[in-house]
């Protein structure tokens, strides 16, 4: 099993380490899409866990149990193309290479599979084609 989940911690554990706990207690693959944590301050992780769905469930029962609340991403990035005026704005700002421009044909392509949900694309878009969706 594979899922996108969001993970706050509280300031109280901020300092914890989490994910090395994830990989080596539970055999959990963990790659990190999105860091927002600060030492003493509340945390913020958009990360990508995989793994066995006991572990899965077991790691989460963990985090849990230590205040970490997780939840399913639920916000989702669309691409409207109608909308789109290929100009590639979103293409420089996208930390994940989730939008391409393709230098030939010059159009714009969406890979919604690679997105983080940064935002950083709907900020950059002049025509408005990116859009969040929960």
């Amino acid at each position: 099993m594979k899922e996108k989940m969001v993970l706050y911690f509280p300031p109280t554990v901020t300092e914890q380490p989490f994910i090395y706990y994830l990989i080596k207690d539970f055999n959990l693959l963990v790659n990190i899409l999105k860091a927002d944590i600060n030492p003493r301050m509340e945390g913020r992780l958009v990360v990508e866990i995989g793994g066995e769905k006991a572990d899965f469930a077991a790691g989460l029962d963990f985090l849990q149990g230590r205040g970490v609340k997780a939840f399913p991403l639920e916000q989702e990035i669309i691409w409207v193309e109608e909308r789109c005026t290929q100009c590639g704005a979103c293409t420089v700002i996208c930390p994940a290479g989730a939008l391409h421009l393709d230098r030939v044909t010059m159009q714009i392509s969406f890979s919604g599979d690679k997105c983080v949900v940064c935002e950083h694309c709907i900020k950059a878009c002049p025509s408005r084609a990116m859009e969040a969706r929960f």
